[in-house]
């Protein structure tokens, strides 16, 4: 299982004389950006855009003849929108690089060799570039008998050491959403708990990570009751997988948790089927935050982290949970189910006993929880709530890379929704605010003096409608980019 990729490099060359298939060059307000010292070639293009009515708003492309003075075959202008580099919103200009240069790579199927040269002035800029020109090249084919990937990459900036790290960086942040792309992209007779797992060890065992997996006896034994309750209805067991990334001399600890629903059918509370279709992307939380790990250790960052991943398959079996059975979680603490389809709290708060346990300076957990959180911030914005220190740190983070997050409060009268005449909760809290009633069921399993943030990625995660700048049709890698912000940042 991987998606196709495309090896990039970096370059101190002169745009202008780049011998690749395909020269990408950045346009605004109908006129060619980063060709500083090649005025005969700038005038010539900017002739070209003006010809031909490219403005350059935001994700536009169009491919042209090289002009004279080009070594490349062609030159691929791509629209950088309302682009100020040296404006107040620094964040904005990196995620018009970005978007700019995944648009450009999402459009060069089969080109054998690109040199991007879009007016990155700083290490950040030249980090957003390499991030962008990686996803956009994103191809999973997996599955097909055929397909056409971008040939060789090479990404065109400053001369200087930090420069050309900024791009390693960048490349090493678009692997890891690349890898949390293929596994939801995996379709779920393939990625169930047992085969999650494996792929898991082997990622891994590459990077001489440690990793611990608890299959069906160790969960009995340990009580793990939401996990084991969404499970019993598959033939394909539950796991909850643990990852440890500890570097020396690491002075911090962060702890994640993600949703690894392998299948959604909602249970016995079956679901519609269209309502199914995309379903294999429930465990888009557990993708995000493993390669998040992944590429923490990639870049060797020095903050200790864990991730955990309670991975199962709800399934409508004979034996299957149903409305009115009691859960005794992880916890202790006593759950009835009265919806089978509100099934990710449950094995998110096994797992987030075990996260909290650990005492993490920071804890996150990362789950397409709620058909709620499309409602209220729609299929590109995920819902952050929490602690409000953990909250704004994530939100921040995210800022930073360019996803879309926004914060969302847990009001106090939400969990009286969850009132149970027959165990401390029920696993279904009312409709109204859904995405904030899920936040308030997860509190009950962190401590009240955890940092704790809950990312509800349910639209995020999956893009079902056309391709945009760096984000494909499908698996997106939502939040990946974010934890790795986090873990740069943590101090």
């Amino acid at each position: 299982m991987a998606g196709a990729s495309t090896p990039s490099s970096y370059s101190t060359i002169s745009p202008v004389k780049a011998t690749a298939s395909v020269l990408v060059i950045g346009v605004a307000d109908s006129s060619v950006l980063g060709l500083e010292g090649a005025k005969a070639v700038r005038t010539a293009l900017d002739d070209t855009v003006r010809a031909i009515g490219f403005t350059g708003s935001a994700g536009a492309t169009a491919r042209i003849p090289a002009p004279k003075g080009v070594s490349a075959g062609s030159v691929l202008l791509v629209g950088l929108g309302e682009f100020d580099p040296s404006g107040e919103d620094v964040a904005a200009a990196h995620e018009a690089l970005r978007r700019a240069a995944g648009a450009a790579l999402r459009s060069l199927d089969g080109a054998e060799s690109i040199a991007v040269a879009l007016p990155a002035a700083s290490p950040d800029g030249v980090e957003a570039v390499a991030v962008g020109a990686g996803l956009g090249a994103y191809r999973f084919l997996d599955y097909r008998s055929e397909g056409k990937v971008p040939g060789v990459l090479s990404v065109i900036g400053p001369k200087g050491k930090s420069f050309s790290a900024a791009h390693d960086s960048g490349v090493v942040i678009a692997a890891a959403t690349n890898r949390a792309r293929d596994l939801v992209n995996t379709p779920p007779l393939d990625l169930y708990p047992e085969s999650y797992a494996e792929i898991v060890k082997a990622q891994a065992k590459e990077r001489r990570l440690k990793v611990t997996v608890l299959g069906d006896k160790e969960l009995e034994a340990g009580g793990y009751g939401g996990i084991i309750g969404v499970g019993q209805g598959s033939t394909r067991g539950p796991r909850l997988v643990k990852v440890e990334y500890a570097p020396k001399g690491a002075k911090r600890h962060l702890g994640f948790v993600g949703k690894g629903i392998t299948f959604d059918s909602g249970g016995i509370s079956l679901k519609p089927a269209k309502s199914m279709e995309d379903m294999k992307s429930d465990m888009a939380g557990s993708a995000a935050v493993l390669q998040a790990l992944l590429g923490i250790s990639d870049l060797g960052l020095p903050v200790r982290v864990t991730a955990w991943l309670p991975l199962a398959e709800n399934m409508p079996g004979s034996s299957a949970q149903r409305p009115s059975d009691v859960l005794t979680m992880r916890s202790g603490k006593r759950v009835e189910v009265t919806n089978t389809d509100a099934e990710g709290r449950l094995v998110l708060a096994d797992a987030l006993t075990d996260a909290d346990a650990e005492r993490p300076d920071l804890l996150i957990d990362v789950a397409t929880l709620t058909g709620a959180q499309i409602v209220a911030l729609g299929e590109r914005t995920s819902g952050v709530m929490g602690t409000p220190a953990a909250r704004d740190d994530v939100i921040a983070a995210a800022a930073a890379v360019g996803e879309n997050m926004w914060a969302m409060p847990i009001p106090e009268e939400m969990l009286s929704g969850f009132d149970s005449t027959a165990a401390d909760l029920t696993n279904s809290g009312p409709r109204p605010g859904g995405m904030l009633a899920a936040a308030a069921f997860l509190r009950e399993f962190v401590g009240e003096d955890t940092n704790w943030a809950h990312i509800d990625i349910a639209g995020p995660s999956f893009n079902g409608s056309a391709p945009f700048g760096y984000t494909p049709k499908a698996a997106t890698g939502a939040a990946v980019r974010t934890l790795i912000q986090i873990a740069k940042t943590l101090d």
